[in-house]
């Protein structure tokens, strides 16, 4: 019996130890694809072209900054909408709201999660659009602010359900003991409790970020499309175009092993070492935090 189990164990431990390699070589591979489609537009194309402020295939102009900078300017919005409300009803659901109404939410929440982003950029299209140009007194509602509202309503339950999770799992021992030395809940809640899930809710937020930079569908239908630079307040509410939006809207008509193919690779290349960069540093920050408490434990 001991020999079977111990035999099932090294099975199930060799099982994980093929996933966890396997995700690592599905990453080098798409990163392996993206540099040998990407790269030779550095060759083929001038830096000084690369990094204009316009963005026309057709004449020749293959300006990637209005792109990266409109991306950025989405997402850094949405984040900001989504940050408050999603930590928000994290915090609602773990620590006030009562078991009935936990249940019947935190089950909404997951289907949120999992509606097609196509669908709600029909929703976007159709309500959020006109009632932003109407408003706002503006030309147009597709614009870059109706793109962050639309991203951050995407993000938040992601950002709830991941918080949620990590506020979850903080012992009850410390909510008891910040109540026992005169704490109110608040306090408990703000100086306890959120410190405590502090690596578990940057999580939340770093998979927000991601989902809001990642996303395609719902921001290319609502946000109209136009490589212009968001150089200044007024971006915000004129038409923008992001990096994911470019790529899904021409890479079907360009042919293969074009300039125009190339350049489009080289912007997935930004895309994905953005989601690089941020995942590092939600990781480093994960690291401190979770040694500071362990310091502070120990």
């Amino acid at each position: 019996m001991n020999q079977t189990r111990k035999h099932d164990d090294q099975l199930i431990n060799s099982v994980i130890r093929i996933t966890g390699y396997s995700s690592i070589l599905f990453v080098l591979l798409i990163l392996f694809f993206l540099l040998r489609e990407g790269l030779p537009a550095l060759a083929s194309t001038p830096l000084k072209t690369l990094f204009s402020i316009r963005w026309y295939p057709i004449e020749g102009y293959f300006g990637i900054l209005p792109l990266i900078l409109g991306s950025i300017l989405v997402t850094v919005v949405a984040t900001l909408i989504a940050l408050p409300f999603g930590i928000g009803a994290a915090v609602y659901l773990s620590e006030v709201a009562p078991p009935w109404i936990r249940d019947i939410l935190k089950p909404i929440i997951e289907i949120l999660a999992g509606i097609p982003s196509v669908v709600l950029g029909f929703i976007g299209i159709l309500v959020f659009v006109p009632f932003i140009r109407k408003f706002l007194d503006i030309p147009t509602g597709l614009t870059a602010f109706t793109g962050a509202i639309l991203l951050g309503l995407i993000s938040i339950p992601t950002i709830v359900s991941v918080a949620e999770d990590a506020l979850n799992t903080v012992p009850n021992s410390y909510r008891q003991a910040s109540l026992a030395l005169g704490a109110t809940r608040w306090q408990t809640i703000w100086d306890v409790t959120l410190p405590a899930a502090k690596s578990g809710v940057l999580t939340a937020v770093m998979l927000g970020i991601g989902r809001s930079m990642g996303e395609t569908m719902a921001v290319m239908m609502v946000t109209g499309n136009a490589a212009t630079m968001p150089v200044h307040l007024n971006s915000l509410f004129a038409p923008i175009r992001t990096m994911t939006a470019t790529i899904a809207s021409e890479m079907g008509e360009v042919a293969a092993g074009s300039q125009h193919y190339q350049v489009l690779f080289l912007i997935g290349i930004v895309l994905f070492l953005l989601s690089l960069v941020i995942n590092i540093f939600a990781s480093l920050v994960s690291t401190k935090s979770r040694q500071r408490s362990e310091r502070l434990l120990s």
